[in-house]
């Protein structure tokens, strides 16, 4: 398997890139990286080059079915613990959660959902997509709300959407921590990103599909919208009472548990395959590349990284990007 952080390297070798794609980006408005040395302002949301190429093709190009499930996120918000939850649940007919040759067991959850903005590291991304099992087709994206393509977005579109987020203190962290990882692996060796200069780009909304909070808010309000097509989940809540969450994300994915299956323990099952403890055991995300997605797995890790002072500005800020809208972390 090719390393997914080479998709860092690539800036230039994808073939179906937008041939207005080098003129836009050159245009935005630049910040300082995380993970590459700049990323870009574009419609309110600051990406990667490389990727932002993926975000341009996918709105120019990318159409929704109406059987689709998008798992939407801001990076390092439970996107693989969630992408392993949802491929189990939809294809649990067809791969037993308690079989030895369960694809979770050796491939990485990143590798069962493929990633929008990353369908340009396919050949033919059109004819990738179209390969895909369509019942449903399980996409994920860290794409903002209001910057989805149009066919997803469409009030006649069918697909629907499940948003996974998590307190603004661990996203931080977490997402310092891997940015860490790429910034000295495998981008001509970039120093380490000091962690009072990630919080200040943090809580100044500059951060890969960032401002945080925006992000967070898009979706939150879609989901008190059209609760029948967007799904709002909290990390904290999931590892609180994981079941329960799992039985509610099969059935807004139109796959729920029947009573047999539940008195069978299908459920448990599920949940014990997609374990933080379980996946990070298997070789397949021992290897790098793999490993960089997983790191403690726990809600308020944050305190053991972050100075009193930090902790203090992200919850007020916290508290007042969220004043008004009724969602609380």
């Amino acid at each position: 398997m090719t390393d997914r952080f080479s998709l860092l390297k690539a800036q230039g070798q994808k073939k179906n890139v937008p041939e207005n794609c080098r003129e836009i980006i050159s245009s935005l408005p630049k910040g300082q990286g995380w993970a590459a040395e700049h990323i870009y302002l574009y419609q309110g949301f600051w990406f990667d080059p490389v990727i932002l190429e993926g975000v341009i093709w996918a709105q120019q190009s990318f159409r929704a079915i109406d059987t689709d499930i998008f798992l939407a996120s801001s990076p390092k918000c439970g996107t693989t613990w969630l992408k392993a939850l949802m491929f189990t649940i939809a294809n649990r007919k067809r791969y037993d959660s308690s079989s030895q040759s369960h694809p979770l067991l050796t491939t990485s959850p990143h590798d069962c959902i493929p990633t929008l903005e990353i369908l340009l590291d396919h050949d033919d991304p059109i004819a990738y997509l179209e390969s895909l099992p369509s019942s449903p087709r399980l996409i994920s994206t860290h794409l903002s709300y209001t910057s989805l393509p149009n066919s997803i977005l469409n009030a006649d579109s069918g697909s629907r959407i499940v948003y996974i987020t998590r307190n603004p203190k661990d996203a931080l962290v977490s997402l310092w921590v891997f940015s860490k990882a790429i910034r000295s692996e495998n981008w001509n060796h970039l120093p380490p990103l000091p962690i009072q200069e990630a919080c200040d780009l943090f809580c100044e909304g500059v951060s890969f599909a960032g401002p945080f909070w925006d992000h967070v808010l898009g979706y939150w309000k879609a989901s008190l919208e059209t609760p029948n097509k967007v799904l709002f989940l909290k990390y904290e809540d999931m590892k609180m009472d994981t079941q329960c969450w799992v039985k509610r994300l099969a059935d807004f994915m139109g796959h729920s548990f029947s009573l047999e299956e539940e008195r069978q323990g299908v459920v448990q099952e599920i949940i014990k395959l997609c374990s933080f403890q379980n996946l990070t055991s298997l070789e397949v995300n021992k290897r790098a590349g793999n490993k960089e997605f997983f790191r403690r797995g726990e809600v308020g890790d944050s305190k053991n990284h972050l100075t009193p002072q930090m902790i203090k500005r992200l919850e007020e800020i916290t508290e007042q990007k969220l004043a008004t809208s009724g969602l609380k972390f």
